[in-house]
């Protein structure tokens, strides 16, 4: 089985040879840039099946990396920063990031992230064979795509996963901790408010209005459930 190709984008050389030693005895192919516009040059020619980018940059900031990634790719990115700011994980998630960890970190604990979202990426243990069929929205396990009445709806794997948390349960209330252990797994460090982000997103995708919802619900001081009408 051919291994995972790992993009670490970080500007000290002391980090990237460590992530590359340990990631390399993990299985993982690596691969280094150091600076932003390298990263993007890099992934346009070989497309990684993860990337691991640094916030602080000496050219790009990693929020622009990740927008500019995010405009012509899907690929999973996993952000690292030096700062635990919770104002930075929602702006990274909001642009796209599908996960976020703190320096220092231990390698361990990123292994398994990386895994965690390679999982999501490759469609995880959910059952692959259900077709959930709404007024005006399919969603196709199987095939992991979205379909309004006249087009795909483009999700990243997380926000799928997470709509269909929600539309496997219509109508059933989920707090925002059991949508965390739902999708992310229970050994997800994140905050709750990840899930505002991550509903927000898919809400803009299906067009819903939050004060108007036709597919997802807010419980005001619970969390969400959908409300779709089943075909």
């Amino acid at each position: 089985m051919t291994s995972h190709r790992i993009l670490i984008v970080d500007d000290e050389p002391e980090l990237r040879s460590m992530l590359r030693q340990y990631l390399s005895r993990e299985g993982f192919d690596v691969a280094e840039s150091s600076t932003g516009a390298a990263a993007l040059d890099t992934v346009a020619r070989s497309e990684p099946d993860l990337v691991l980018l640094d916030v602080g940059l000496p050219d790009i900031d990693g929020f622009e990396v990740l927008r500019s990634l995010r405009s012509t790719s899907d690929i999973p990115v996993i952000m690292l920063t030096a700062r635990d700011d919770e104002i930075d994980r929602v702006v990274g998630l909001s642009v796209g990031a599908d996960d976020y960890v703190v320096k220092p970190f231990s390698p361990r604990e990123l292994v398994a992230r990386i895994q965690a979202v390679l999982r999501r990426g490759a469609g995880g243990t959910r059952r692959a064979d259900a077709t959930l069929r709404f007024a005006g929205l399919t969603i196709d396990v199987a095939s992991r795509e979205v379909h309004s009445e006249a087009e795909i709806i483009k999700l990243s794997a997380l926000e799928f996963d997470l709509l269909v948390a929600l539309a496997q349960r219509p109508n059933r209330v989920f707090t925002r901790q059991q949508l965390l252990e739902r999708v992310w797994g229970f050994d997800y460090f994140g905050v709750e408010r990840v899930i505002d982000v991550h509903v927000a997103n898919i809400r803009k995708a299906l067009g819903d209005d939050a004060a108007d919802p036709r597919y997802i619900g807010t419980v005001r001081g619970v969390g969400y459930k959908f409300i779709g009408e089943l075909e």
